[in-house]
């Protein structure tokens, strides 16, 4: 049992510092692939933003739609049904829109990343790249990598939008709370600070989540086995990683 925990433990820091290397490695051709490249990265923000916006504003929709219901059954206890809009607008902007648009990032996309990266491996297209004096880092992941960092917070931003009017139709249209009282107490309620919160969040998921998954791709088994690991891998340990620093930056923001 002690072999087995000091083995996990080995692994464990072996992989975190071979991450920590491989983020550095995204960073410092960053700059260069963004300036260099940029239609090939506004073609990877189509990719994992466009094509993930259905499921972004129907989860979104039905999200707010939930939170104008029990929003509306927990304060009409209290006679204060008409700040149902500042409930949905703290909820969506400040926690639910970050954290579940992450999650869904990293099971739409961030799968995506980690299984096609993982199948040029496995097809050694990227060790082609390497013997014509190609960096398939820089070629290859470092533009995901920036498509996805830039594609998370416009995403959240959506569904928080999205999750808002789902909370309005709700309140508003179907249990008959007044319109006014519901825009005007969001709008005196929820600051400018509490947006940026929501804001810094979106930008840290979305560096975690698309880092993960293109590392996961990259250092996956050349194997179909190895792949469907390796996506596999990607949700788990993203949707952790996601949990634990929204805990840390809820309490550095309070």
């Amino acid at each position: 049992m002690f072999s087995d925990i000091y083995h996990t433990l080995v692994g464990f820091v072996r992989t975190f510092g071979a991450f920590q290397i491989f983020v550095a490695r995204l960073l410092r051709h960053t700059p260069a692939v963004f300036f260099k490249r940029f239609p090939l990265v506004v073609k990877q923000v189509h990719n994992a933003g466009s094509q993930s916006l259905v499921i972004i504003m129907i989860s979104g929709l039905f999200v707010g739609g939930v939170l104008g219901l029990l929003g509306y059954d927990l304060l009409n206890m209290f006679g204060a049904e008409d700040v149902v809009g500042v409930f949905a607008g703290f909820a969506l902007v400040k926690e639910l829109g970050p954290v579940l648009t992450a999650l869904l990032f990293a099971g739409r996309a961030g799968t995506a990343l980690a299984s096609e990266i993982g199948l040029m491996k496995a097809t050694d297209q990227l060790a082609a790249m390497e013997m014509m004096a190609v960096n398939p880092v820089r070629r290859v992941v470092v533009p995901r990598f920036i498509g996805g960092v830039i594609a998370m917070p416009l995403l959240a931003a959506i569904f928080s939008m999205i999750g808002i009017l789902g909370a309005y139709l709700v309140a508003v249209v179907m249990l008959g709370v007044d319109v006014g009282a519901f825009w005007q107490q969001m709008q005196q309620t929820l600051e400018l600070a509490d947006v940026w919160e929501g804001i810094f969040k979106s930008i840290v998921f979305g560096v975690v989540a698309s880092s993960l998954a293109v590392f996961e791709g990259y250092n996956a088994i050349p194997t179909a086995e190895g792949v469907g690991r390796a996506t596999t891998r990607t949700v788990v340990i993203t949707a952790i990683a996601v949990f634990i620093l929204d805990f840390m930056i809820t309490a550095a923001f309070l």
